[in-house]
């Protein structure tokens, strides 16, 4: 009987919330807004497919210009990379007259980046010997510098390799095209993933999201759930009324999660729909690994919104964890680009686990047994701080 007024009591504070949420017409509205303007801005900033650059203003400074009748020369390397270009739309293409002129226009702002051809180039390919190209770069950039650098040297590697074909065929007639190929690159490449299909960097981003929004959903909710009503005095009517405490506890735990959940499932139809994700493992186990996200961080938030003395101390300290927590777990960044220190701080962070379990499961199809290191963190994490939490609670209510 016991358990039973436990729970009945627990659900009657839960739909109590749940209840006030809706009749705040603009509080439900931003619960729906906040995730679609975040999935919408994130995911348009990052393209879904396709390379990020397009159209990427560089400039060509031929320093060869002046040396003729060659066929292989910066004449012949700059038809070829206009059609090249003219297909991918990587480059908006432009001329200069020397580096000067260029490091202005990069200073400037009109450049990204330059392709300067030396005075030697085609000299150098003429006498057997290989011709350089430097490309200049927007050093303030380093992002757009280096996708620049990876793109420009995969076009120069696959005119190199069509230049050395020819200079192979023409020293032996006899090679076909396909065998000169194989002299030139011996080696051929193919990459594969774990799944089916292509990924891109959206599909990384999606589920990182989806576990900071319901993080942010319930450390959020919580100080309006529990201060605001230690504010205009609800909080005492609960605690004097002939309920458990732990049923308030896990009313209001029980709210939050409703509304974390929501808010996980609108991030997820829309990762679906807008941005092309692809789940490739059980939705019942993204829904599952949601649920103990939100599990993970009640207890936290419970035990720093009982501490602070109104709704506005509580959401400072609300706000004060989650800020580094967004960007030390991985959500936007792969953790093993960070500095080593901050990768052992990334490694006392739930969400970090949160956010690779659902990626594991989205992204690679992982089961269960592939994510029990980030299930027992999650689990382990979740039942200290609500053991820690129902009674720093009640302590701090009966004050």
């Amino acid at each position: 009987m016991g358990a039973r007024s436990l729970l009945s009591h627990s659900l009657r504070i839960a739909w109590k919330d749940l209840t006030e949420l809706k009749r705040n017409r603009f509080g439900l509205v931003l619960l729906i807004v906040m995730p679609l303007f975040m999935l919408a801005l994130v995911g348009f900033i990052y393209p879904t497919s396709g390379s990020s650059a397009s159209n990427l203003p560089v400039a060509v400074v031929d320093l060869d210009a002046g040396y003729h009748n060659s066929t292989v020369g910066s004449q012949t390397f700059i038809a070829v990379l206009d059609e090249i270009n003219s297909k991918t739309g990587m480059m908006k293409l432009s001329s200069e007259a020397s580096v000067s002129d260029v490091k202005t226009s990069i200073q400037s702002g009109n450049l990204e980046g330059a392709i300067i051809i030396p005075s030697n180039f085609s000299a150098s390919l003429l006498t057997g010997k290989q011709g350089t190209l430097i490309i200049m770069t927007d050093q303030s950039n380093p992002q757009i510098s280096a996708t620049m650098e990876t793109l420009l040297s995969g076009v120069f590697s696959e005119m190199g390799t069509s230049l050395a074909q020819q200079n192979v065929q023409a020293l032996s007639p006899a090679v076909n095209e396909s065998d000169s190929l194989a002299v030139v690159q011996p080696y051929k490449v193919q990459t594969q993933g774990v799944v089916p299909g292509t990924s891109n960097y959206f599909d990384f981003l999606a589920p990182g999201i989806m576990a900071m929004v319901v993080m942010m959903s319930v450390m959020t909710g919580l100080p309006g759930a529990i201060s605001q009503e230690k504010e205009i005095g609800t909080m005492d009517g609960m605690m004097v009324a002939p309920i458990n405490r732990l049923s308030i506890i896990l009313g209001k735990t029980l709210s939050q999660t409703v509304r974390g959940m929501l808010q996980g499932a609108i991030i997820l139809v829309l990762a679906v729909l807008l941005f092309g994700v692809t789940i490739h493992g059980s939705i019942l186990l993204v829904f599952g690994l949601l649920l103990l996200g939100v599990f993970s961080f009640v207890g936290l938030g419970i035990v720093l919104t009982s501490f602070a003395k109104d709704q506005q101390t509580a959401t400072m300290l609300m706000t004060t964890l989650m800020f580094p927590m967004m960007f030390l777990s991985g959500v936007f960044f792969p953790i093993q680009q960070m500095p080593w220190y901050m990768q052992d701080i990334s490694k006392v962070l739930p969400l970090t686990y949160a956010s690779d379990a659902l990626r594991k499961v989205m992204v690679l199809g992982a089961g269960i047994p592939d994510i029990t290191t980030d299930l027992v963190v999650l689990i382990a994490f979740g039942a200290v701080l609500t053991a820690i939490a129902v009674p720093v609670f009640r302590r701090q209510m009966t004050r």
